[in-house]
């Protein structure tokens, strides 16, 4: 009965942010109950004088990847969604999130908490301003606010005489009595075998562009996390799937800050950042992570000093410091725009990576073949296998990302994983959607291949050679220096347009070198960016193509400065979903010379790691197509001439 009342569509009586288990009262074993954390909060929020406050699900770095310490949102609503904004008055308790999550948060909030199906800070603002008196404040945690979050509140609800009231020190914090501590791994540095640029020569590029810039800062603030890991050659694991640690960097012309939890940093790391020599332009000076706004508030009393951040990734907590004469912004800090171009040892050793990457997902795949058909294996036990795999591969740090492991009508959910809950067999009249990657000190990796065991329907070979027409028009693609990925939407998308499909997700993201997994791409300049078209169909099957590419100069008849993708993921496609009759020529041209490189590449590494199965699997998998149409073409013809022949001589006989 409940089923049947979650899928009606209710005119009247009932308030679309009610949940219907409430309703019914009936709550599934996955609900969390947050009466004694309300409760705590609400008291909390009392004592500094507001009537709401706002829980962000984001850190003070404005990560896209939280820490489980940072989790505040999880925490109190119980949802453990990746986007959405909770609300606490004195009296209601609130939820945004977008369709992703709708059925997840109605699964696992209690009946203290309403479902907005919004993530819209104008939706936000309306209810306040419906809910909330204009005598009252609103609280909020300057940390957990970007720049431009701020500003879009603050336009919406000053109309309605509604202020925000910034409190640094986090409401939620103080009632979660059992919070996640600080991992008390030490932070490591890069082995010099994969480091291009030392962090001294790090800091003076960016201390060029500084002198360079016609506004003259005296200083950059760096705020995101991958920031300073990146300027110092530094790594950590405060962040599930990214190497991260927290952080804060204020680097100066002649002085550099590094605000970090000083008792994580070893006596080799002080003397690798010459933290013990006096205030030096090549001695890094340490400082507590919580020193941060103290130290820039001391320094904006500085005269004639000037600071740089970059608006995307700096809190609200420490612009709210800076004084307008005394600030330089732009969307990107130099530092950001810096590390989005790799250097040629960094390509050359994401390249390695790579290599030794798809050896795990060519295992993966190759066992799939032989064991689905005995109806054993489930999405979570293939995770499982290719992150065992990954994990045996020279210098593996652990997956860069939670596998999607998908079969059926799961795979049509684009960012569905596995839980002991949903977990589907594996059969082989279903698809199968793979979408993992891992982290390994030379490189980050992102791929994801679809397969089909069985024998696939025309329309899901077709929607899959569509998608792979799409991601090969790009990867062809020659453009010129300085072209945005968002430019280039259209070809992986044309030829699923063309029947009237489409997909619902971003074609492309960056990817770090022992990063994050996703990074921004600030332009199509030598970055390393990503492919990834699909197509799904609700309640029946997903396909997703996705290959990690390496942006390189192209050889033109006539321009100069010119580029093209070299894509180094280095997996074959699932021969039986390629209906090469929609293909184009160039496009099979395109396909068979990848698989050439494929054969060349892996084949000696796979003969290094005495992998002999596997290397049988990929040749079997990488027949060049047009030669092996060709063949066929051949042959048929063959046969037919020879049955001609054989008609005439009976004639004549």
């Amino acid at each position: 009965i409940l089923k049947h009342f979650m899928n009606m569509d209710f005119k009247v009586g009932i308030q679309p942010s009610v949940s219907l288990y409430c309703l019914f009262q009936y709550l599934p074993s996955t609900v969390v109950n947050t009466t004694l954390r309300l409760q705590a909060l609400r008291e909390a929020m009392s004592s500094v004088n507001v009537s709401a406050y706002i829980i962000p699900g984001t850190d003070a770095h404005l990560s896209e990847y939280i820490a489980p310490r940072d989790a505040r949102m999880a925490f109190m609503t119980g949802f453990t969604g990746s986007a959405g904004t909770a609300v606490v008055t004195l009296n209601k308790a609130v939820l945004w999130t977008d369709s992703r999550y709708w059925v997840q948060a109605e699964r696992q909030m209690d009946c203290n908490w309403e479902l907005e199906k919004d993530v819209s800070i104008s939706s936000i603002a309306d209810w306040l301003i419906r809910e909330v008196s204009d005598t009252d404040n609103i609280g909020f945690d300057p940390f957990l606010f970007s720049i431009q979050t701020y500003e879009s509140y603050s336009y919406n609800l000053v109309p309605a005489k509604l202020m925000l009231k910034s409190i640094p020190d986090n409401l939620v914090d103080g009632v979660w009595t059992d919070r996640p501590l600080i991992p008390p791994d030490n932070l490591i540095r890069l082995p010099d075998r994969v480091v291009g640029r030392t962090w001294q020569m790090k800091v003076e590029h960016i201390r060029t562009q500084m002198t360079d810039n016609p506004y003259k800062p005296t200083a950059v603030l760096l705020s995101a996390l991958d920031e300073t890991a990146w300027l110092f050659n530094l790594r950590g694991s405060d962040v599930p799937y990214n190497p991260f640690f927290y952080s804060y960097t204020l680097l100066t012309l002649n002085e550099i800050w590094l605000f970090v939890h000083k008792d994580r940093v070893t006596e080799d790391l002080k003397l690798y950042l010459n933290s013990t020599c006096f205030p030096l332009a090549h001695c890094v000076q340490l400082l507590e992570y919580e020193q941060v706004r103290v130290m820039l508030k001391n320094y904006m009393t500085t005269s004639g000093v000037k600071v740089w951040i970059g608006t995307e990734y700096t809190n609200y907590a420490l612009y709210e410091l800076i004084t307008p004469e005394k600030l330089l912004t732009s969307a990107y800090s130099p530092v950001l725009t810096t590390k989005a171009v790799k250097d040629e040892t960094e390509q050359r050793i994401l390249r390695d990576a790579h290599v030794r990457d798809a050896v795990a997902v060519i295992q993966l795949l190759m066992w799939l073949e032989k064991v689905v058909p005995e109806g054993k294996e489930t999405e979570m036990t293939a995770a499982y296998y290719v992150n065992e795999c990954r994990s045996k591969q020279k210098d593996s740090r652990g997956p860069s990302f939670e596998t999607i492991s998908a079969s059926g009508p799961n795979a049509a959910l684009a960012h569905y994983s596995p839980s002991n809950a949903t977990s589907r067999k594996l059969t082989v009249d279903e698809m199968y959607l793979v979408d993992s990657g891992g982290q390994y000190l030379d490189g980050t990796t992102d791929i994801t291949r679809t397969v089909h065991w069985g024998i696939p329907t025309d329309m899901q070979k077709e929607a899959f050679t569509r998608v792979l027409m799409g991601n090969i028009e790009i990867s062809r693609t020659i453009f010129p220096s300085g072209t945005k990925g968002v430019n280039m939407e259209m070809l992986g998308r044309r030829a699923l347009w063309e029947v009237g499909l489409n997909y619902g997700h971003g074609t492309g993201h960056g990817v770090g070198n022992y990063f994050g997994v996703h990074e921004c791409t600030i332009a199509l300049l030598i970055v390393v960016s990503l492919p990834e078209p699909g197509y799904y169909k609700e309640n029946d099957f997903g396909i997703r193509i996705e290959d990690v590419v390496v942006i390189v100069p192209a050889h033109t008849k006539y321009g100069h400065n010119y580029l093209t993708f070299e894509t180094v993921s280095l997996v074959p496609y699932d021969r039986k979903l390629i209906d090469t009759s929609l293909m184009s020529p160039q496009q099979l041209q395109w396909l068979d010379n990848y698989y050439l490189t494929i054969r060349e590449l892996m084949g000696d590494e796979l003969d290094r790691q005495g992998l002999t199965e596997e290397k049988t699997w990929m040749l079997k998998h990488t027949v060049p197509f047009q030669s092996a149409t060709a063949s066929a073409a051949v042959s048929s013809l063959s046969l037919t001439l020879t049955a001609l022949a054989t008609a005439l001589l009976h004639i004549l006989l």
